[in-house]
């Protein structure tokens, strides 16, 4: 099926306030949705990890795209700092100024993992639940998708890439309801609202989101990312997160004159080490609110090698368990051998929950903002991180709000922008709350 480039009607099955309203804003998020997906702002791990932020200059596309969209909008100080990270704000309405002003956040990376060069959107309205065969193998089928399944139901327009590449609603479905809401805001000035900050970053799939982040510019005491994923979806907590790196060094000899003792293969330490991990604690075999550990990468000869993990917990105590365990197990492997070994372990992120429960008013007003847009609130942890929860442990708390994004970082990648317009409408509905509070 070829790519539509024309907005097309889009049937929405319960009118809700604002934004669901007029069909016209609702073209503009679809048409704004299919531009940024577009344009290719693919990420890089390991430049990242060397400190490069942005990792690639390629993300710098969809940043001056943003910061030109901004400024025509009219909002105030708009710029985009030398790290790609895009910022402005909303001037308050009159009258409102003294509301305390609140900051919107998406990233504008996408995954390294799948490509995301020449995107090729596909866009069903009143999608009925017909199996869907796209390039690659990719099959979206209702009986193995609940929440398509679910769209099926509600006949929401879904939008799917053409089976090569990932869709980009990760983040993207957040920077689209993020400009729609900020946009509808400015062209209807009854609703009333306070200062609003927005920034865009880059490189958050790399980990790395906020290691350069403009705080001098964000003048908010708290903010919400725009994240997440299934309508309904707020989260207030996620992972504790670390990584690890664990070095086996062995004895190099001749393949053909090694005798016992003679050669100690750190590959195979290695791998001795990652079969020794609990298999029942890997992130393909857990859910909810069980940890795991991740073996990433693994490289080296027979005298080196090297094992990346990430681990993953939602308590400080069950991270120390899982740090003792590593330790463990690396050793054990090396002792067996006759190698040596050395490990390191670097925190990545902690869980948000503590310092967002010290602030409830930021998650209540959000749940009024959902309850208003006629979505019920569905807490669920993220098993992962977002930009929201290092700028909450950077003494900001941020909760993560839903985009109708689905299957990330794969080529069965999907949206839905019914669920993307609801999102959009919670924008909106959380500045009116916030104004009147």
């Amino acid at each position: 099926m070829a790519f539509v480039e024309k907005t097309i009607e889009i049937y929405y099955p319960i009118c809700m306030n604002y934004i669901l309203e007029d069909s016209k804003i609702q073209g503009e998020l679809l048409d704004r949705f299919i531009k940024y997906v577009k344009i290719w702002t693919e990420s890089n791990g390991e430049k990242a990890d060397s400190g490069v932020i942005p990792s690639e200059e390629r993300e710098r596309d969809l940043a001056k795209q943003l910061a030109a969209e901004l400024t025509v909008m009219g909002l105030q100080d708009v710029q985009t700092t030398p790290e790609c990270y895009t910022y402005a704000w909303l001037p308050a309405s009159k009258g409102m100024e003294k509301v305390p002003s609140f900051c919107l956040l998406a990233h504008i990376d996408t995954v390294e993992e799948v490509s995301g060069k020449d995107v090729k959107p596909i866009i069903y309205p009143k999608y009925d639940g017909a199996v869907i065969d796209l390039q690659c193998g990719v099959r979206h089928d209702p009986k193995n998708d609940e929440a398509l399944a679910e769209a099926a139901k509600n006949r929401e327009t879904i939008i799917t890439t053409d089976g090569t590449t990932l869709l980009g609603a990760d983040d993207k479905a957040g920077v689209s309801a993020i400009m729609t809401a900020i946009q509808y805001l400015v062209e209807n000035p009854e609703i009333k609202h306070g200062k609003i900050e927005v920034l865009f970053s880059p490189d958050e799939e790399t980990g790395h989101g906020m290691d350069k982040v403009p705080l001098k510019l964000i003048k908010s005491k708290f903010a919400y990312t725009v994240d997440g994923g299934h309508i309904g979806e707020l989260e207030t907590e996620c992972f504790n997160a670390f990584g690890a790196n664990v070095e086996f060094t062995g004895k190099a000899c001749h393949t053909g004159t090694a005798r016992k003792g003679g050669m100690v293969n750190a590959i195979a330490v290695a791998s001795r080490f990652v079969e020794s991990l609990p298999q029942n604690q890997r992130p393909e075999t857990t859910d909810g609110y069980q940890g795991f550990f991740a073996p990433m990468e693994i490289s080296g000869s027979i005298e080196k090698a090297k094992v990346s993990l990430l681990l993953r917990d939602f308590t400080p105590e069950g991270m120390e368990e899982r740090i003792e365990t590593v330790k463990a197990l690396a050793e054990s492997a090396a002792l067996s051998f006759g190698a040596k070994v050395q490990y390191g372990f670097k925190e990545q992120y902690k869980n948000m929950k503590a310092n967002l429960d010290k602030n409830p008013f930021v998650v209540e007003n959000l749940i009024a903002a959902y309850r208003e847009s006629g979505v019920e609130p569905v807490f669920v942890p993220i098993r992962g991180g977002t930009d929201g929860s290092r700028l909450t442990e950077l003494g900001i708390p941020t909760p993560n709000i839903f985009t109708g994004g689905h299957n990330f970082h794969g080529r069965a990648e999907w949206c839905s922008l019914t669920q993307m317009s609801r999102a959009t409408d919670v924008l909106i509905n959380l500045a009116r709350k916030i104004a009147e509070k």
